[in-house]
C-alpha cells in the first residue's frame, strides 16, 4: 500500500489522476470521487482537450493523422515539412505538424481515448458522435469513421470510444470475432498476411472487446475471442515467447505514461486488474511472473520512474520526461500490486 507521503503527492495532480487514486488507492466515498471527476471537464487537462476540438467533431482535422500531416505525406516533401515547422514553430508540437519525430497524437482517435481512459463524462461531448459520423473519415479508403477500418488497434480504440459515446459499434466488435488469428490473439499486420498475433495488437484488442462487453454485455462470441486473446497471453506468462521462453522484446519492462499502443507488463497487468474485476474472479497465477517485474521496478520511496515518452507531437505534455518519478506510472503500478497482494491465494 501506498504511504501517506506518496499519497499526498498522488493527489497532488491534475483532476483526471486525482480522481483515480481517491477512488481506487483512498477508498474515498463515491461523492468525493465523483466531484474531483466532474473537473475533468471544467479545469486542467481534459478542459485544455475540449477546447481543442474542431467545429466539425475532430481533433488536428482528421480520424488517426493530424490533415497537415497527412497533406505534407501525402506531398513527400522534406521541405514542406521543414518549412511547415520553421512557420510554426513552437506550435509545431502542439498541433502535431510535420516537423515532429514519431506518430502525431493529437488527432481525433487519439484524444478520444486519453480523454475516455480519464475518465471524462461524455456528457461533455454531446453531439461529437454524430458530427464524427458526418465528417470523420479514416485514412484508410476513406470508411466511414465508426465503422472501424483494418486494422486491430484503430478499431479496438474505435470500439471503446464507440461504446463510451453511445454509438452502435456492434459491427467493430463482430470484426474482432471474424479476424482473431489461429493461435488466439490478433495482429495489425494481418492485412499484410501475417497469421501470428502479435503481444501489442492482441492486447489493445482486448481493452476495447472488454469495454464493449461491460458497457453491452457482448455476446457469447464475443466472450470466447476475449477469452482466447486472454489465454493467448497468459500461456506467454505475459512476457515470453512460447517457442524459447525468451522475454518477447526490451519493451516488457519499459514503464511509459500515456501508454498509447505500446505493450508492457504494467499495460498488460492493468488490463487484467479490470478483466477480473469485471468477471468477478481472482487473478490469475500466471500473472505472477509480469508482477513480480513491475514490483521490481519499484523505487525505495514507492515510486515508479518514467522509461521514456513515445516519441511524437502531442498537444501538452501531461507526465514527467524519462527517468524522473512518474505519478501516472506510480498510480497504476500501486493499484496493480494493491490487487495483486489483496487478492486471497495469490
Amino acid at each position: 500500500m501506498a504511504s501517506p507521503e506518496l499519497l499526498t503527492w498522488l493527489l497532488d495532480t491534475d483532476p483526471a489522476l486525482r480522481w483515480q487514486v481517491e477512488r481506487d488507492l483512498l477508498g474515498a466515498p463515491e461523492e468525493v470521487w465523483r466531484a474531483t471527476r466532474a473537473r475533468i471537464a471544467t479545469e486542467g487537462f481534459g478542459a485544455r482537450l475540449l477546447a481543442l476540438q474542431d467545429p466539425d467533431g475532430q481533433w488536428a482535422g482528421g480520424a488517426f493523422f493530424p490533415a497537415r500531416y497527412l497533406a505534407a505525406q501525402e506531398a513527400g516533401a522534406q521541405e514542406a515539412g521543414a518549412q511547415e515547422a520553421s512557420a510554426q514553430g513552437a506550435g509545431a508540437q502542439e498541433a502535431g505538424e510535420p516537423g515532429s519525430d514519431g506518430q502525431p497524437w493529437t488527432a481525433t482517435t487519439w484524444t478520444l481515448l486519453t480523454l475516455r481512459e480519464w475518465g471524462l463524462d461524455p456528457a461533455a461531448l454531446a453531439g461529437t458522435a454524430d458530427l464524427l459520423a458526418a465528417n470523420s473519415r479514416w485514412e484508410y479508403d476513406d470508411l466511414p469513421y465508426w465503422d472501424g477500418e483494418v486494422d486491430c488497434c484503430i478499431n479496438s480504440w474505435t470500439l471503446g470510444n464507440g461504446v463510451w459515446l453511445g454509438v452502435d459499434v456492434s459491427g467493430v466488435a463482430q470484426w474482432f470475432v471474424d479476424h482473431r488469428l489461429p493461435d488466439g490473439g490478433w495482429n495489425c499486420e494481418w492485412v499484410e498476411g501475417s497469421t501470428r498475433s502479435s503481444f501489442h495488437s492482441t492486447l489493445n484488442s482486448l481493452k476495447g472487446l472488454l469495454l464493449f462487453e461491460a458497457a453491452t454485455g457482448g455476446s457469447d462470441a464475443v466472450r470466447a475471442a476475449r477469452a482466447a486473446g486472454e489465454e493467448y497471453l497468459l500461456e506467454r506468462r505475459l512476457l515470453r515467447t512460447l517457442s524459447t521462453g525468451e522475454l518477447v522484446g526490451p519493451w516488457v519492462d519499459q514503464l511509459r505514461y500515456p501508454f498509447r499502443w505500446g505493450y508492457s507488463a504494467l499495460n498488460a497487468l492493468d488490463y487484467f486488474r479490470a478483466a477480473a474485476l469485471h468477471d468477478g474472479v481472482a487473478p490469475d497465477p500466471r500473472l505472477a511472473h509480469a508482477v513480480e517485474m513491475v514490483r521490481a521496478a519499484r523505487r525505495p520511496d514507492g515510486t515508479w520512474l518514467q522509461h521514456g515518452r513515445h516519441p511524437g507531437a502531442v498537444w501538452f505534455e501531461v507526465d514527467v520526461p524519462a527517468g524522473e518519478p512518474s505519478p501516472w506510472l506510480t498510480f497504476h503500478a500501486t493499484r496493480v500490486l494493491d490487487w495483486w497482494d489483496e487478492a486471497p491465494g495469490v
